[in-house]
């Protein structure tokens, strides 16, 4: 274990933009296993660990910020890598992409409000990583319910 946390530590330092890409990876990772078990209620047997993979590779390739833009091309891979044919994912995208974006909208800005004016800035990544697995599972009840 040891090793592996070395090995890390080394590639953080080597390329800095792979923390906030392994980050983005583990959130999207950690809010699609919690739309499967809490939301969904799945279960162990019927959790889709491929589908977690997916979530957690987009975020790690993928994920930036820029939420217009993020979440058609969210909605769009997600359509893409689960097998939809070009009229059911553009389908999707009319039907979810506007209720994500609003959503988006009211989540985001007032907790970077919050966050800036009223929480101290070392608990500051740790406010927003939480909200983010929140975030993260929200995106993936909605790009993965048909």
């Amino acid at each position: 274990m040891a090793a592996l946390w070395r090995g890390c530590g080394r590639l953080l330092r080597r390329r800095p933009g792979a923390a906030e890409a392994l980050t983005a990876g583990a959130l999207m990772g950690a809010g699609d296993v919690i739309a499967q078990q809490l939301v969904e209620q799945r279960g162990l047997r019927g959790h889709h660990g491929s589908r977690t993979v997916k979530m957690m590779a987009i975020g790690f390739c993928f994920v930036g910020g820029f939420a217009p833009c993020f979440l058609g091309c969210f909605l769009a891979i997600t359509g893409a890598m689960n097998g939809l044919s070009l009229e059911e994912n553009w389908s999707k995208i009319q039907q979810d992409y506007a209720d994500a974006l609003m959503t988006n909208y009211c989540i985001w800005p007032p907790v970077q409000i919050a966050n800036f004016y009223f929480v101290p800035l070392k608990h500051r990544l740790a406010v927003v990583q939480c909200v983010a697995i929140v975030w993260n599972c929200y995106l993936s009840w909605k790009a993965n319910r048909m």
